[in-house]
């Protein structure tokens, strides 16, 4: 009798179900379900305005994809209760909300629901970027060695500065949580009854290593003597690998799914993590690109070293046995869409419908006809700040090149090339500190739907580029994890990379360099590294600058 898994892709808008055959990874049912209160970064719950960089969720939100996909699943499928041995999922990190004792989160109770703080803070959630100037100042002068896995400092993205923006700007949220906990880790607490930590979330957001643990009390001391007892009381100390077994579904859950309660319930993981399984890769030297609204660079290894501006370096934190690097960038998709949404002409929008065409398709077709170095611009991706190797959430985008005859394709291009440009610079980094990187696989919405995007990145960085055909590897990759909380007694895999060996993805398109096209690119990456240089590194004052101005002229009110 065949058995499957449910894996679960919680993403920044929605959350994706997927019923896996759990003997060959072959997806035989998926649906999904859109966040009710979305992403709450313009307006809050009520109404009312939120500061800039703010990016919060309402944790009910993932409790509705759980009770409405999982059972529209089985009605598609007819698989049994039975037949499904386990369940994983993936999650964006660091999201982090605070909850009490039990689980509640603050958010829901009606002492707190009219404050911000006691929300999900997403993992795009920004506005902790002074708070994690902070840590990092005082990690660098006690020379903590925790920041060395993180390239050198640690950004707003992380959990550590959203729990420390809590206790500075709402100290009776801070005081009133029992417990800050990360959202996929809550959503497995629910299934479960039991409170547990993943490695890889708790190794890339919380600076937990396998060897130190958390920092010190001494360091939380010194960085604030009210948080000097975080770990041990609001952050627990245990923390599982991935693909460890969690618990068994709750006989509540169960009844509410549809499912059976000797159900096996993996431990959470990062949702682009959760790829590296889903597209076969399990050793060193192959890094893998999950390219969505942002770009997350994993890469598997055999030692740790200490590379700067690689924020990520955690034994087990992708796969029990490797040391799993990252590096990202957090704008990807992200920025393609906000610029064809706010800045191409409506012009385009009768093009796109006549040619039943999207509008990113019209773009992308004419921009396949501007050969490398024909745009004449220069653009850096910074539109979400700049994860490696600046380490800086508080940069901004840039165009420079500009003219009244720029056409809307070349910008496109542009932007194009600026995220090839960007994870060129990544390769560079990992490569100057020995860690080989001998191909690329990229899986995730814009690898499968733009091949022009993967010809350029093939040719910026001189490197062959695998890209997976397969749909929702985070989710494939999160069911993979629940195979293997449930064991092979169970008609499950003892080992993640058994897991892989069975259910990985062996279907693949190449893309090979064009070495023409390279010599043409390396002399624009030069223009890039000045351009990347001057507004990063010697001039990063003129961004920050100018959002300061903005946000001046808001607090103001100036006409």
């Amino acid at each position: 009798m065949a058995m499957y898994v449910i894996g679960i892709d919680f993403g920044t808008e929605s959350g994706r179900v997927l019923l896996v055959n759990a003997q060959n990874g072959e997806v035989i049912g998926t649906d999904y379900t859109l966040y009710k209160h979305g992403v709450m970064d313009q307006s809050f719950i009520d109404g009312s305005n939120l500061p800039d960089s703010w990016a919060l969720q309402h944790p009910d939100d993932y409790l509705d994809v759980l009770r409405q996909s999982i059972p529209k699943v089985l009605n598609q499928t007819n698989v049994k209760p039975e037949e499904i041995i386990g369940i994983g999922l993936d999650f964006t990190a660091s999201t982090v909300l605070p909850v009490s004792e039990d689980g509640t989160p603050l958010c829901v109770l009606p002492e707190w629901k009219t404050n911000p703080h006691s929300y999900v803070k997403l993992w795009k959630h920004h506005a902790a970027q002074k708070y994690a100037d902070e840590v990092n100042r005082i990690a660098k002068l006690r020379g903590e060695p925790f920041l060395e896995r993180y390239g050198g400092e640690i950004s707003s993205e992380w959990m550590i500065p959203k729990i420390l923006q809590v206790l500075r700007e709402a100290p009776d949220i801070y005081t009133a949580a029992d417990i800050f906990i990360e959202a996929g880790d809550w959503v497995v607490w629910k299934l479960t009854g039991n409170h547990t930590r993943n490695a890889c979330a708790a190794g890339y957001k919380a600076c937990w290593d396998r060897e130190d643990g958390y920092p010190s009390k001494e360091f939380f001391q010194q960085l604030d003597p009210q948080i000097a007892d975080l770990i041990g009381t609001k952050i627990p100390h245990q923390v599982l690998d991935v693909g460890t077994i969690a618990g068994m579904l709750t006989s509540d859950w169960a009844e509410q799914l549809g499912l059976s309660p000797n159900t096996a319930v993996s431990v959470a993981t990062i949702d682009a993590h959760a790829s590296v399984p889903a597209i076969g890769v399990n050793q060193p030297g192959q890094m893998v690109i999950a390219m969505g609204t942002s770009f997350c660079h994993m890469l598997l290894g055999e030692t740790k070293c200490s590379i700067g501006g690689i924020p990520g370096t955690v034994d087990g934190g992708i796969i029990p046995g490797f040391v799993g690097y990252e590096a990202g960038q957090p704008a990807g998709g992200d920025m393609l869409a906000w610029y064809v949404r706010n800045l191409v002409s409506p012009d385009f929008a009768p093009i796109s419908q006549k040619n039943e065409a999207s509008i990113h398709q019209v773009l992308t077709e004419r921009a396949e006809n501007i050969p490398p170095g024909g745009t004449g611009l220069l653009a850096l991706d910074w539109f979400n700040g700049n994860r490696s190797v600046l380490m800086d959430a508080d940069l901004s985008g840039v165009i420079v090149g500009l003219t009244l005859s720029t056409k809307p394709e070349e910008i496109y291009r542009a932007l194009l090339e600026s995220i090839a440009f960007g994870t060129r610079v990544i390769v560079e980094q990992f490569e100057k500190s020995k860690v080989s990187v001998e191909a690329i696989h990229a899986c995730g919405g814009v690898a499968v739907k733009n091949p022009l995007f993967i010809h350029i990145l093939a040719d910026v960085t001189g490197k062959e580029i695998y890209v997976n055909d397969i749909a929702y590897a985070p989710g494939i990759g999160a069911a993979m994890l629940g195979a293997v909380a449930a064991g092979s007694s169970k008609g499950g895999y003892d080992s993640i990379e058994q897991a892989v060996g069975k259910m990985g993805s062996t279907s693949r398109n190449r893309f090979k360099p064009n070495m023409e096209a390279k010599q043409v690119y390396d002399h624009l990456f030069n223009e890039y590294c000045r351009l990347h240089d001057r507004f990063g590194r010697k001039n990063s004052d003129i961004l920050k600058n100018l959002k300061n101005i903005k946000a001046q002229g808001k607090a103001e009110g100036i006409n």
